[in-house]
């Protein structure tokens, strides 16, 4: 997850789109007074926003209080007894990990979906509250995944088609093209185009700051500064497409190819440092995630499967088959170390074990009846429906394709999950306890 700092004291109006005061110019001490009436899994998950809020929270004394009022009979903390390398925080933390995960394996779960583009939108991102769609009709959207509103929009147009995207709390950075675009989230837009090393192809893209990793068709990466508009490194990464990346805080960067290969390199290196093998036949790489928390890279197959290795032996874990055809997306909270996302084309979204691959859920929309929620945007009603939750010997090909479209792109956030379908509609699963 990206973090940056907020602003000072006094509030600053958003543009007219927004229509609303940057929480982030709020003074640190207002904000504190807030976040005083959350409970633990809420004041986790609000210090994993950003890192003001995540100094707000650590440098208060927010989760002594909350333990002591949980805890009366300890008049201070002196009276508890962590394990020593358990700090309040990570004891918080876990707590909240894991009603997560329970909410993902015993909770029932709201599926609200709304049309979100004209024309089919097969890529999705989640965090800090809001979402971003696209990848279709060349436009970017930003939404509220409480309300749903749509909150900007971000035009493509006359341009080459949009090929991948993230989002900051600053900023949104596309690769359309051959070209990288910045759009700053309160302002212009700025594009470049590579100056140095041009490519012909570019099939995704992963960024952190200063630096934007493009995966390439010839088997590249290359590493741009977005800020100076240059390409600092060319690495020759795979001798087949790159079809999808990850990167973690160390600099590193993992790839993968659709020839069945996963590499790994230094931003700093101008070629590969090492290869993750796995023990099956080579597939092509659909998709990959890296968690921090862990050092494990997950990867999913044109074959169905899922792989997991650790990064610091550069060994596998497990692997497992866990859709007949391509697992198009995979995913995580940066700090969750149980469960896993995983969506591929049979439209069945499964949650896995990070440690084993051992399946702990699956679920696809109930036929059941679908009411309209209490909210809407401009592209119409937003409906709400329930999922069902399918046995491990279920046969999928006895549920209807309707209720179970191929899920092209997921995001995962605090007990909720985003799905996009390569159609006009997107869905925001919310795990209840």
């Amino acid at each position: 997850m990206e973090r940056s700092g907020g602003g000072g004291a006094r509030p600053r109006k958003m543009s007219s789109r927004g229509g609303a005061s940057y929480i982030q110019s709020l003074d640190s001490n207002i904000i504190c007074s807030i976040f005083a009436y959350l409970d633990h899994f809420d004041l986790v998950r609000c210090s994993s926003v950003c890192k003001s809020w995540h100094n707000i929270v650590r440098n208060s004394t927010l989760l002594k209080d909350l333990f002591c009022k949980q805890h009366p009979a300890c008049v201070d903390l002196s009276n508890v007894s962590f394990p020593p390398e358990k700090s309040l925080k990570l004891y918080f933390e876990e707590l909240a990990m894991e009603q997560h995960r329970l909410s993902f394996v015993n909770g029932s779960v709201d599926v609200y979906q709304w049309n979100a583009h004209s024309f089919g939108v097969n890529q999705c991102r989640m965090k800090m509250g809001m979402i971003l769609t696209g990848v279709g009709d060349k436009v970017l959207r930003m939404w509220s995944s409480e309300s749903f509103r749509c909150l900007g929009e971000y035009s493509v147009s006359n341009m080459a088609p949009l090929v991948d995207f993230d989002f900051d709390e600053s900023k949104i950075v596309g690769l359309v093209g051959t070209r990288i675009c910045i759009w700053r989230r309160h302002g212009k837009r700025s594009i470049f185009p590579s100056k140095e090393g041009t490519f012909r192809r570019g099939l995704c893209m992963r960024y952190v700051d200063p630096e934007a990793v493009i995966g390439c068709g010839d088997g590249t990466v290359r590493v741009f500064d977005m800020y100076s508009q240059s390409c600092s490194r060319i690495i020759r990464m795979h001798t087949g497409p790159v079809t999808c990346l990850a990167l973690n805080d160390d600099q590193l960067i993992i790839s993968g190819s659709s020839l069945g290969s996963i590499t790994v390199s230094g931003l700093s290196s101008d070629q590969r440092v090492a290869s993750l093998k796995s023990s099956s036949a080579p597939t092509g790489i659909r998709s990959l995630c890296f968690n921090p928390s862990s050092y494990l890279v997950f990867a999913g197959s044109t074959a169905g499967y899922s792989h997991c290795w650790d990064l610091r032996t550069m060994r596998p874990l497990w692997e497992k088959r866990v859709s007949p055809n391509v697992v198009y997306s995979m995913g995580h909270m940066w700090n969750d170390t149980s469960t896993l996302v995983v969506g591929g084309i049979d439209g069945v979204l499964r949650i896995l074990n990070q440690n084993t691959g051992e399946f702990l859920a699956s679920y696809v929309t109930d036929r059941g009846t679908t009411t309209a929620a209490s909210s809407s945007n401009k592209l119409g009603v937003v409906e709400k429906k329930k999922a069902r939750a399918l046995s491990e010997d279920a046969c999928i090909d006895d549920i209807p394709r309707q209720l179970r479209p191929p899920i092209t792109c997921l995001a995962v956030g605090m007990k909720k999950v985003l799905t996009s379908h390569n159609g006009k509609y997107i869905k925001l699963w919310k795990f209840n306890n």
